[in-house]
Parts: structure tokens; C-alpha cells; sequence
């Protein structure tokens, strides 16, 4: 199953959406598709929520083989921490989706960790999906426990 998510902005990101669906619509895609949709005006074809409620995020984040997602820090971090084949396709203020391009400049940090795949142009996302299945990505590893240690020693030194 791929889960198509665009995050919570207060933009909408048709753009992503309009896409995967002409790629389900022209049989590009062939399997299970779900989609939340944001605030987005566009009905998809296959089934879709402008949001989900936790639980049932998580559990479509769990039961995906491949996530397509906007570049949103958050939704990035949980899908390479679960191992989930990711495609980032970051939200672009050229287009109206956000006030910057702070997720494309993200984005381009996780795919040169080669945690996910970067899809900038939309034309584009067929490969993408293909590279995503095959391509083997570095696990994600949180310095959490190393800042905490750092954290006290330097409160320690005090």
C-alpha cells in the first residue's frame, strides 16, 4: 500500500495530490493507494481524509510499503525511524504550498544521509517509486542519548 500524506499546513498541496492520482487514473500505480489530503479542495480517486486522527495515522504510517509525504520534518523523522521506503516531495513556495523552502532544504539533508528519496520534479515521480522499492537507505539513528550525555556532563562541569 502507499499512504500519501501532505501534512497539516494551512496550504493547500494539489499539486502532489493531482499527481498520484492521474498516475492511479492511468495505471502508473496498480496498487492499494491512501491519501490524507490536508485542506486541499481535490477529491482524489482512491479513498482519502483531509486528516486522520493519530491512531489511525499511525496505523496507515505502520501498514504502507511506501510513503509519499510532503517534507514536513515530523512525518519524515517517524517514517525513516520505522524503516518506511519514503518519498519526500517537499512543499515549494514558488507554488504557493508554503512561505519558504525550508522542507526542500530538510529534505535534501535526509536524502544525502540516504535515509529517503528526494522527488523535486513531479514528472519525475514514477521513477522515484521505482528507485524507492529497490534502493536500500541507512537506518535512522537518534543522537538523543549522546546529547543527554553531553547535556550532563556539561551541567556537571558547572
Amino acid at each position: 500500500m502507499i499512504f500519501v500524506t501532505v501534512g497539516s499546513q494551512k496550504f493547500p498541496f494539489e499539486r502532489l495530490l493531482k499527481k498520484v492520482d492521474r498516475l492511479i487514473q492511468d495505471q502508473v500505480i496498480t496498487e492499494e493507494v491512501l491519501m490524507q489530503t490536508g485542506v486541499s479542495d481535490y477529491v482524489p480517486s482512491c479513498p482519502y481524509q483531509a486528516f486522520y486522527e493519530r491512531d489511525a495515522f499511525a496505523g496507515h504510517l505502520e501498514r504502507c510499503d511506501v510513503l509519499i509525504t510532503h517534507g514536513g520534518a515530523g512525518t519524515m523523522v517517524r517514517a525513516v525511524r520505522q524503516g518506511k521506503k519514503t518519498i519526500a516531495v517537499p512543499r515549494l513556495a514558488r507554488y504557493g504550498e508554503h512561505v519558504d523552502d525550508h522542507q526542500l532544504e530538510l529534505a535534501k539533508q535526509f536524502q544525502k544521509m540516504n535515509l529517503l528519496c528526494v522527488c523535486l520534479d513531479m514528472d519525475l515521480l514514477p521513477k522515484a517509486l521505482q528507485m524507492v522499492r529497490t534502493r536500500q537507505y541507512n537506518g535512522f539513528l537518534s543522537n538523543t542519548k549522546s546529547f543527554i550525555a553531553s547535556l550532563d556532563g556539561f551541567l556537571g562541569s558547572l
